[in-house]
């Protein structure tokens, strides 16, 4: 657990940004629904990643009110009202007042009234900046207001006519990460760090994928964490060849490489980290090879994360690194050429090297834009995660590389003078690797 205080993050700045984009429009930006897992019974609550990032606002029933046109109520939170019947269930609220003062509102209006006064906050703007089916009532308002505006603006030339994605704001927002988020990013790395190392002594002959999944998820929670930012795979020989595997039910052979993907939550921002570990302690022979393939391929990646580079520059060098070295083992039988043409390590390595990385796993933010690819700055986070897939029938005759799955998965910041590996304290050399485990 920390016992210094991390840094406020910014909303008041993040909302006046927004408000200055939008300009003659609104944005409506809904709580997430409460998630059944069965009859009654509540799956934990997540907030809503883009209310969260604009609001602070982590709790079910809220929707917030961007008007970017407005002279005055430009940021209106709908909140629950008190009940005292429902507060016994599920914690108390707070008093319009208290909303007030914590998230920064220039209104607060009952979530009950939300049909009601929506409509008329709404009314000024060209636009709502809204995802439709993200929830009913909001649905319904913004199809009413599309409806009334285009009565409204054969008069008076005024009214919204259209809807947008709020995506289309908020994700170039947040693929640059502020110095408040980064410093919650490290602490979800670190906290990732820790935790496979407490749990890769758990990955022998005979355990179950399911106690190390224990081991880890215990470790990021006993460190402050939220818990897992996703369902982490702990995939034990052929099943380290399904990419989501995450059924953890199987018991590890003694000849098993264990595929481990696994990321705290910390403050709702996500680590993403893989390592494979041979249940045996030791890399030898063909698999011994194809992971230094895979690790060769991650650190031509990881030196490609520069300013001004792209994450097509990182995948394509992560790509290069890999067909050397299918190519030299003999599993590829093309010239190195021949394969990045014809695309034929596909077989093999068939997702791309990164994904941004923030308060989703797979963060939100473009990848390409009318210019091409997204020229990387500093701030921005993302993954480094080259892998070799070698599923049974897979046409490897590569002796003892069937079924086998490696992948190598590290966080890295975009910084002014280059890169730096949040999670580089967690070793990538398998002899390291097995000396934490106890190999």
């Amino acid at each position: 657990m920390r016992d210094d205080p991390l840094p406020p993050l910014p909303y008041g700045d993040r909302r006046d940004r927004v408000l200055a984009r939008l300009e003659g429009a609104s944005m409506l930006l809904p709580a997430a629904p409460v998630r059944f897992r069965n009859g009654d019974s509540e799956y934990p609550y997540r907030p809503d990643s883009e209310l969260l990032y604009m609001t602070g606002w982590d709790t079910p029933d809220c929707i917030a009110l961007l008007r970017g046109f407005a002279d005055e109520d430009r940021f209106v939170l709908f909140a629950p009202e008190r009940d005292p019947e429902k507060e016994l269930w599920t914690g108390p609220r707070r008093e319009p007042e208290e909303v007030r003062a914590l998230f920064g509102t220039d209104r607060v209006l009952a979530l009950r009234e939300f049909a009601e006064k929506a409509p008329g906050l709404l009314a000024g703007g060209e636009g709502i900046h809204y995802r439709l089916g993200a929830n009913e009532m909001c649905d319904r308002v913004v199809r009413e207001a599309l409806r009334t505006g285009r009565r409204e603006r054969a008069r008076s030339g005024a009214g919204p006519w259209m809807v947008a994605d709020p995506g289309t704001i908020l994700d170039p927002l947040r693929v640059r990460k502020d110095p408040a988020e980064i410093a919650r990013m490290r602490e979800a790395a670190r906290i990732s760090v820790a935790a496979f190392g407490e749990a890769l002594p758990s990955v022998r002959e005979g355990a179950g994928e399911w106690e190390v999944q224990a081991a880890l998820e215990a470790g990021f929670r006993g460190r402050g964490a939220n818990g897992a930012a996703f369902a982490t795979i702990v995939a034990a020989g052929a099943n380290a060849c399904t990419l989501h595997y995450s059924a953890n039910c199987a018991r590890i052979g003694a000849d098993d490489l264990v595929l481990v993907d696994a990321g705290a939550e910390f403050d709702f921002y996500a680590a993403d980290i893989t390592r494979t570990v041979p249940a045996a302690g030791r890399l030898e022979g063909a698999r011994g090879e194809v992971y230094e393939v895979v690790r060769d391929a991650h650190g031509a990646a990881v030196a490609a994360c520069v300013p001004g580079g792209t994450l097509d520059a990182v995948h394509q060098a992560a790509v290069r690194g890999i067909v050397v070295g299918l190519v030299a083992a003999g599993i590829l039988k093309q010239t190195v050429d021949e394969v990045l043409e014809r695309e034929t390590y596909r077989r093999f390595f068939p997702h791309r090297t990164s994904h941004w990385l923030g308060l989703d796993t797979h963060d939100a933010g473009p990848y390409r834009d009318r210019d091409g690819p997204l020229r990387l700055e500093p701030g921005m986070v993302f993954t480094v995660e080259p892998g070799l897939y070698f599923a049974p029938g897979s046409g490897a005759d590569t002796a003892g590389i069937e079924g086998t799955g490696i992948r190598l998965e590290d966080d890295v910041l975009v910084t002014p003078q280059g890169a730096e590996v949040l999670t580089a304290g967690l070793p990538l050399d398998p002899a390291a690797l097995a000396e934490l485990a106890g190999g």
